[in-house]
């Protein structure tokens, strides 16, 4: 997904590789294949290894592991249904709207497209449940991502910043505001809300009213150079947030790719599954998506993405068909000359050769004969 590299992985310290670390030790061996010489090297998304007793704590890494965001937004959602079931009051203002047989609603977010403005009222959504039901148990708090340490303005931080959690109103507006100059793409919002919760779970902290700014600006930062081409530069969030400078960002992001152990990985399988994670959290607060008719354009649209998707299958069909009947002939062949040496060196011809080729043959013989 993108380019996988960033201008501030050189030259950091090794970090120490925890129980989540998928590296393992350097064993030397005496002699080495042709495959551990580097010739037929993996794909870092083929060597992943699905460790059931690890993936509850890597939801990030693996597909089938539940989201952080969704598990902890489970608990208001069932009792705000249980509220609204005694107090009688209906589960909302807004009115679902049914497709019928004259006409047709969807919405144009897609997992290849997503909208972006709805997309990113999901991902601050999910932020605001990872602070309201963060875990109290007193986990560390990293001095890089402390706001009093490191402010993003020059105003005075609050004695009681720390106290406060923020509205899910805010953390939008402060998430809207960087992707609106930057110009970021609503698959980046899905990124960084994988990184952030690669970072919790590695780095073992929790997402508090201190800190919630500048790690959702370490994740922005990181998943626009990882998933755009031509990548947002540091100096840029400089003139978007105009009392942060460029030292700060540089450390920032150097440190954020050290706690994530330089994982910037994101497979299309846990991509899919945040996309369509965040559609189950907006449904659940009665967030949906937009609806709207299928207007005649866009069902000519789908109907050309249709016959182009049937002509691929055809043509996929006719190249396999093809392959099987080469294969075939091979088969024909090999059995052929088998039966040749034997009937020149006096043997008996092997049994279930023979039942193939005649029926392979004959029946080869006889479709084209038909045709």
């Amino acid at each position: 997904m993108g380019n996988t590299t960033s201008c501030c992985v050189s030259s950091s310290p090794k970090l120490r590789r925890n129980a989540h670390s998928r590296l393992e030790s350097y064993r030397p061996e005496a002699e080495l294949s042709r495959e551990d010489t580097g010739c037929n090297l993996q794909h870092i998304s083929d060597r992943e290894n699905i460790d059931d007793l690890n993936m509850e704590f890597n939801p990030s890494d693996h597909p089938r592991a539940s989201t952080i965001f969704l598990s902890k937004s489970q608990t208001d959602v069932r009792e705000k249904r249980k509220s609204l079931y005694i107090n009688h009051h209906p589960p909302g203002q807004l009115r679902r709207k049914y497709s019928s047989c004259s006409t047709i609603f969807l919405d144009d977010s897609t997992v290849s497209q997503p909208n972006l403005k709805y997309t990113i009222k999901c991902v601050a959504l999910a932020i605001y449940y990872h602070i309201k039901n963060r875990d109290t148990d007193g986990r560390m708090l990293l001095d890089i991502f402390d706001e009093n340490l490191h402010p993003l303005s020059k105003s005075e931080v609050p004695p009681d910043y720390d106290k406060h959690d923020p509205e899910q109103k805010q953390i939008y507006r402060f998430v809207r505001t960087l992707f609106s100059a930057a110009q970021l793409t609503a698959e980046c919002a899905i990124v960084t809300l994988v990184y952030l919760e690669r970072l919790l779970t590695y780095a073992e902290i929790d997402i508090c009213p201190a800190n919630w700014k500048r790690i959702v600006l370490g994740a922005i930062l990181l998943a626009s150079k990882v998933w755009d081409d031509q990548a947002v530069w540091n100096v840029d969030y400089c003139q978007i947030l105009k009392d942060i400078t460029v030292e700060d960002m540089n450390e920032l992001e150097r440190q954020f790719l050290e706690l994530l152990q330089f994982n910037i990985n994101v497979p299309s399988s846990v991509y899919a599954k945040y996309y369509f994670d965040l559609r189950s959290l907006a449904e659940a607060n009665n967030l949906s998506f937009p609806l709207e008719p299928l207007s005649r354009d866009r069902a000519y649209k789908l109907e050309a993405i249709s016959r182009l998707c049937e002509d691929k299958y055809k043509d996929f069909r006719k190249a396999a068909k093809k392959r099987f009947t080469l294969f075939m002939r091979k088969q024909q062949i090999r059995c052929l000359e088998e039966e040749t040496k034997k009937r020149s060196r006096g043997r008996k011809i092997n049994k279930n050769c023979a039942i193939f080729y005649y029926t392979v043959l004959m029946k080869g013989n006889g479709s084209m004969k038909k045709n």
